[in-house]
């Protein structure tokens, strides 16, 4: 078998790569098993000044990477090189931070002395997404190598070129052969990997079935696994928010990546005192975006990453249309070539419809009105999902309580949930468990040692 890299602006083919052997994927394993001992006993000031070394290269090879990225899954340009940036900012945070989230925990006790040290865990690997091909990768490679754990990586199978271009970063700073390899293997052959006994934990951020999957592997050998999953977050519009502000960010929530993102804002849940108004509003907003070939820098919107996910998302739209929800904008596959989907909206979306209970990734919003700020909360908690959401309105204290009150992993008031190396990131219920990102994340692969002394 062979990993086809496919430009989805055009659909030409623009490489083949041929899928480990058996011999392979074993030479790999035992290299990284070979490489952590090592690894873990080097000084972690050494490790650090390796991943700063990793956040250089990245900016050096800024633009490289993120037309590549633009090429293999059709990311706009200009948002290709903020996620090559932000790769460089998680890097230099954990090089940064990471040795002070590593120091020994003092702990009082009945011991002279007792305290909590903070040790790698081993090899684990990564089963990551193309929708941010590199910063679900960075994210994850920052954390665990500064803390002394060796990696592997099995990316998509729709971007064998940025994974490539994400290990040759690691070689290239100067990382011991090892430490972070990237495996061309099919998805049937992860179970295998999981079960490894060279290999010690599992992250997967994907899909809530392949998450099933790869929890239920690695809860059968007694491993650990941290997974994030789909995300349905739910954009809560109060009767008092400042409508310029929450128009303007809810459309680049919804169609940041073309809408192919799992924290974006897909429902917006708008009390029907100011529903009108915003809808409005964000429907010129909307018709307003640039859409077309991702390397021309004026477009806000690229194709999707595959036709069958455009096929999957027009299904979900005109199933959500026949069972009564409103096109108010787009919602109609363009003609011509690529997998380009027009940025949509669907309004009164009602129990029963597909766009209420099901994750639409890609270019699609929907508007959900309620009565007030209690049914707000109540529908917006209507979700097998919990990763993220947000609140709108000019009254910070009630925005917080409403936040509080969200079954989610984060709860934004007034501003676009997002990803920072400084704050915990994961979600509830059918979007996962574990954290990423801050000290949290750091210590998911970190055994918490308990040391006493007489």
């Amino acid at each position: 078998m062979s990993f086809q890299s496919v430009n989805p602006a055009d659909g030409n083919t623009l490489g083949e790569y041929d899928a480990f052997s058996d011999a392979d994927l074993e030479a790999v394993l035992a290299e990284a098993a070979g490489a952590g001992p090592d690894w873990r006993g080097q000084d972690v000031g050494g490790r650090a000044e390796l991943m700063r070394r990793a956040a250089t290269l990245l900016r050096q090879r800024a633009e490289d990477l993120a037309r590549l990225m633009t090429l293999e899954m059709g990311k706009p340009i200009q948002e290709a090189r903020a996620e090559i940036e932000k790769c460089a900012w998680v890097c230099e945070y954990y090089a940064g931070e990471g040795p002070g989230f590593l120091q020994d925990e003092p702990v009082e006790s009945d011991a002279g002395r007792s305290l909590v040290a903070w040790q790698p865990i081993g090899t684990v690997l990564a089963v990551m997404p193309w929708n941010f091909p590199f910063w679900q990768v960075f994210r994850f490679a920052a954390p665990a190598l500064v803390a002394g754990n060796t990696g592997l990586l099995k990316h998509a199978s729709n971007v064998p070129q940025c994974a490539l271009a994400i290990e040759a970063i690691f070689v290239d700073a100067g990382f011991p052969a090892g430490v972070f390899r990237t495996l061309m293997i099919e998805s049937s052959r992860v179970a295998g990997v999981i079960g490894d006994p060279r290999v010690h934990a599992v992250t997967l951020t994907g899909s809530e079935p392949a998450g099933r999957q790869v929890a239920a592997t690695a809860g059968s050998h007694i491993k650990k696994s941290v997974l994030e999953l789909g995300g349905s977050d739910p954009f809560i519009v109060l009767e008092d928010a400042d409508l310029d502000l929450s128009v303007e960010q809810a459309v680049t929530s919804r169609f940041l990546n073309t809408g192919q993102s799992c924290i974006a804002a897909k429902r917006f849940i708008a009390l029907e005192a100011v529903a009108d108004a915003f809808v409005e509003r964000f429907r010129q907003s909307v018709e307003a975006l640039s859409w077309g070939d991702p390397l021309d820098e004026t477009n806000r919107l690229g194709p999707m990453a595959r036709a069958d996910l455009r096929e999957e998302l027009h299904r979900q739209v005109t199933d959500s249309i026949e069972q009564g929800a409103v096109a108010v904008t787009g919602c109609e596959i363009p003609p011509g070539e690529g997998a380009f989907y027009p940025p949509s909206i669907l309004d009164r979306v009602v129990p029963g419809v597909r766009a209420w209970r099901e994750e639409l990734f890609g270019p699609v919003a929907s508007i959900i009105r309620v009565k007030d700020e209690e049914a707000a909360v109540r529908v917006a908690n209507d979700s097998v999902f919990g990763l993220g959401g947000s609140v709108w309105t000019r009254d910070s204290d009630r925005g917080e309580r409403v936040a509080r009150r969200l079954e989610c992993g984060c709860a934004f008031v007034n501003g676009l949930v997002k990803s920072d190396p400084r704050l915990p990131f994961g979600g509830v219920k059918n979007s996962g468990y574990g954290r990423e990102l801050s000290h949290l994340g750091m210590r998911e692969f970190l055994n918490a040692k308990t040391i006493w002394i007489r």
